[in-house]
């Protein structure tokens, strides 16, 4: 028997919406896959989890039952990196298609925070006490283990030394002025990031890609997550509403606009906006 009207579907935005709405219960997985749905709308989500779920039986069945942490952790690299060939994406970094992961499964190829996604989606699968880190200027994943902790490098399958963490975050300590007596540990660098920190990073990387290239439109769908994701993140309204304003929509700029000059600190780009806003008012008028 059919029914005497089709359900109204769910569109994808309050898919994600659905998805981030609690931490506790917050799918990370599932919900970096979705972002994928603005550029493909027809994609089934679904099936990309059931293709991950397969690769993770895949490996259980390598795995001997008796196997300890470390031997599920040479495994897994070995079947991610050397079996499946997953690595990153030297020729074409800033292609968006390396933040969309049904992608990545075809291709194989990807930036860290995508690879670490789907390395951490497998390592979950094996039991491993996994989590992604908010490494400055490079998105890692450490493995705690009965002797320690072991740091990857998902864009290389690389173990990193604390002299490697070390020398990788030597540029980025002189940027911020971290020396001498400003230095701090490499192991405050290594905390554990939590799903939602995990897909505003990977958004924003969205964001800047579109950004440079100029592409309003698919700027402001990835704007409209990371606002979902992050409903009181004002610097992202400021940035919409200057993405409506290149978009030729001042009405729709100014809303987001006045939103962000309601509650940044921030006087001296306060000032800039509001110079801005009184451009597309004109325009409006």
């Amino acid at each position: 028997m059919s029914l005497p009207f089709e359900p109204p579907s769910i569109t994808p935005l309050a898919y994600f919406a659905m998805l981030v709405g609690d931490d506790d219960a917050l799918p990370l997985f599932e919900a970096a896959v979705s972002v994928a749905q603005d550029e493909y709308p027809d994609l089934d989500v679904q099936q990309v989890l059931g293709d991950v779920d397969q690769m993770v039986a895949r490996l259980r069945r390598r795995c001997p039952t008796d196997a300890g942490p470390m031997q599920r952790l040479r495994l897994l690299n070995q079947f991610f990196f050397r079996d499946m060939g997953f690595g990153g994406n030297v020729n074409n970094y800033y292609d968006p298609d390396n933040s969309y992961l049904n992608v990545i499964l075809r291709t194989r190829r990807g930036i860290p925070i995508t690879l670490a996604l789907l390395w951490l989606e497998l390592a979950q699968g094996m039991g491993l006490k996994a989590r992604g880190v908010n490494f400055p200027g490079h998105f890692m994943v450490k493995v705690n283990l009965p002797n320690g902790q072991v740091v990857i490098d998902p864009f290389t399958g690389q173990s990193l030394s604390r002299e490697d963490l070390s020398e990788r975050l030597e540029p980025y300590k002189r940027r911020q002025g971290l020396v001498d007596d400003y230095d701090v540990p490499v192991g405050l660098y290594l905390q554990p990031a939590n799903s939602r920190d995990i897909l505003a990073r990977m958004l924003r990387n969205l964001k800047e890609i579109h950004r440079t290239q100029e592409d309003w439109l698919r700027l402001i769908a990835v704007q409209d997550r990371l606002l979902v994701l992050l409903p009181d993140a004002w610097i992202e309204y400021r940035d919409r509403g200057l993405a409506w304003a290149e978009m030729g929509d001042p009405r729709q700029a100014v809303s987001d606009l006045e939103i962000y000059v309601a509650h940044t600190e921030d006087t001296m780009d306060r000032d800039a906006i509001e110079r801005r806003m009184q451009e597309l008012r004109r325009a409006l008028s």
